[in-house]
């Protein structure tokens, strides 16, 4: 990884190698922003506040190798990103403002993908994850992550008959408790469509009825224009002398026929003057059809006027025209359809709602005999892993119990309360001692013991799930002596089939690293590149002797870290 601008760090670059690395240095000297660094490579929340001082953005750029075909790959091309020879190249950038930007692979992408890839890359772990571990729905997941499928088959088919038990539980709320609303709603559907179907509508009427009614409202006016225009095109046989437009255009065409012979354009002119001939007596003779027709009579006209009426008062309630009230009709008779079967569908959810609690109870069941098979595994496998962190007399248990809700489902021959993930509370207990009461390892549990547990917990858990990289943040606090030791062997142990990087203030679990990496301010209070260095030889045993007695040339703390280093390469 490159860091830049990242809290203390101004520009460094953290080289982590196979096996297991540690992380040392000072207090304060930003051991954990490798950490965070880490973090938002994968996904993590930005926050402005983790840009250093003075810098307009802080910028973690990290390189991956990602086995071909591995899920991380194959999630990570869908969404674009090049593999580079085998590995992922991931940025994250996060501006003074906060603003925050994700790339893979050279593309763009969402920080919500590099969380999802982060699930099957590393495993992120530090004091938050243990005060994560002392709440009972952590410690479920963490027993359903341990079990897999024996688990994860019975979940996943009792979550989908919860969800549709609940789909079909408030569907029921709703048709019984809104039972006076719809019962209201359907009085008015009923009334409206009664309404519509009395005055029996028909598509376009209104529009037809208005074009009437303005016809037969100027019937005389319509009817004196027609004869004037008649009388103009045709003339009036009541006064021989009157001059009409089609005589004169006959007189011009018979006038052209006499030369056209003469000179063809005027064979042309004559032609068209034919044509208008035609076209007018074509529109008297409409004209006067025109007038013989066109109804005058005011009792039609009244009937218009009243069916108008009785059009408008359908379009002031259920549309703006008639194919808009025919529209809400043909909904509201579906409506009303659904309306009046709701006591029938009442009747069918009813029945379903008692078929699913049945089905859901012999679900829980079958998931809570899975949860405790799994159980008695899981803690038997955390229980040797403690005999090796020196809690050799530790026995840890896992309690899987239910609570009564006569509402519930049966399990077990007793009603009890059940959720999206089962009817099981699980909590984890401890016995760290021969004789002591198993105790919720929030309560029985020393600071020491409950890292020991945590770390055991994952231990466990990379053999039933594994991850390519654990990242584990002074989860040996409160451990010490002998029990650091033992920390630290089985963290090497670990190392052997993943990448382990481990920030720690210990040297007993230091002294087992593969590598060990320093990191240190300069004086200026900043983290350079040359901040992050690879401990080897000499320099190794003195900060190791640093980290003993706070002396790094105290000849005692050197001697007692050189045994140190020779006890773990003696055990590797």
């Amino acid at each position: 990884m490159r860091i830049r601008s990242l809290g203390v760090i101004d520009d460094a670059v953290v080289e982590l190698s196979p096996g297991f690395t540690a992380v040392t240095g000072e207090t304060g000297a930003g051991k954990t922003m490798v950490v965070t660094s880490l973090g938002l490579l994968l996904g993590g929340r930005a926050d402005a506040a983790l840009v250093r001082l003075g810098a307009k953005s802080a910028v973690v750029e990290g390189r991956i190798t990602v086995p071909a075909g591995a899920p991380a790959a194959v999630r990570a091309e869908e969404a674009g990103a090049e593999l580079d020879d085998g590995a992922l190249l991931v940025s994250r950038t996060v501006s003074a403002e906060g603003r925050s930007r994700a790339f893979l692979g050279g593309r763009s992408v969402p920080v919500g993908l590099l969380a999802e890839l982060a699930d099957d890359l590393v495993a992120v772990h530090g004091q938050t994850d243990q005060q994560g571990l002392l709440r009972p729905a952590r410690q479920r997941q963490a027993l359903d992550r341990y079990a897999g499928d024996a688990v994860a088959g019975p979940h996943a088919k009792y979550a989908a008959a919860y969800r549709r038990l609940r789909d079909v539980v408030v569907e029921l709320d709703e048709l019984t408790t809104r039972a006076r609303e719809r019962a209201q709603e359907a009085d008015l559907l009923r009334f409206g469509l009664d309404e519509v179907a009395g005055v029996e509508p028909l598509p376009g009427e209104d529009t037809e009825l208005a074009a009437e009614a303005e016809r037969l409202g100027h019937a005389e006016a319509l009817a004196s224009a027609a004869a004037l225009a008649h009388g103009a095109l045709a003339g009036n046989p009541e006064d021989p002398e009157s001059v009409d437009a089609t005589t004169m255009v006959a007189g011009a065409g018979r006038a052209l026929d006499a030369v056209r012979s003469h000179d063809p354009a005027l064979g042309v002119l004559a032609e068209r003057i034919g044509e208008i001939g035609i076209l007018l007596t074509d529109v008297a003779t409409e004209l006067a059809g025109y007038a013989d027709n066109l109804d005058a009579d005011p009792l039609r006209l009244a009937a218009v006027e009243d069916r108008r009426a009785a059009l408008t008062q359908l379009t002031r309630k259920y549309g703006t025209d008639i194919t808009a009230v025919l529209a809400w009709a043909e909904d509201g008779a579906v409506r009303l359809t659904e309306l009046e079967g709701d006591d029938d569908r009442i009747g069918e959810l009813t029945t379903e709602r008692d078929a699913l609690r049945a089905e859901l109870s012999g679900l829980a069941q079958a998931l809570t005999d899975a949860r405790t098979e799994a159980a008695e595994r899981f803690a038997a496998a955390v229980t040797a892993e403690l005999a090796s962190l020196a809690m050799p007399h530790a026995r840890v248990s896992i309690d899987i119990r239910q609570a009564d809700d006569p509402e519930g489902v049966e399990v077990g021959g007793r009603l009890v309360a059940y959720g999206p993930t089962g009817a099981d509370e699980v909590e984890l207990l401890l016995a760290p001692h021969p004789g002591a009461h198993p105790r919720p390892i929030a309560k029985g549990a020393s600071g020491g013991e409950l890292s020991r547990v945590m770390l055991a917990v994952e231990v466990v858990f990379a053999g039933s799930d594994p991850v390519p990289t654990y990242l584990f943040d002074e989860v040996d606090a409160g451990v010490g002596g002998k029990a650091a030791v033992e920390v630290g062997r089985r963290l090497a142990r670990l190392a052997k089939s993943a990448q382990v990087v481990v920030v720690t203030h210990l040297p007993q679990v230091a002294a087992f690293a593969d590598r060990q990496l320093l990191v240190e301010k300069t004086n200026d209070g900043s983290v350079t590149r040359s901040g992050v260095t690879v401990l080897e030889g000499e320099d190794r045993v003195r900060e190791l002797s640093r980290m003993l007695a706070g002396q790094e040339d105290s000849e005692t703390a050197r001697a007692h870290a050189e045994e140190l280093l020779a006890t773990a390469r003696a055990d590797g």
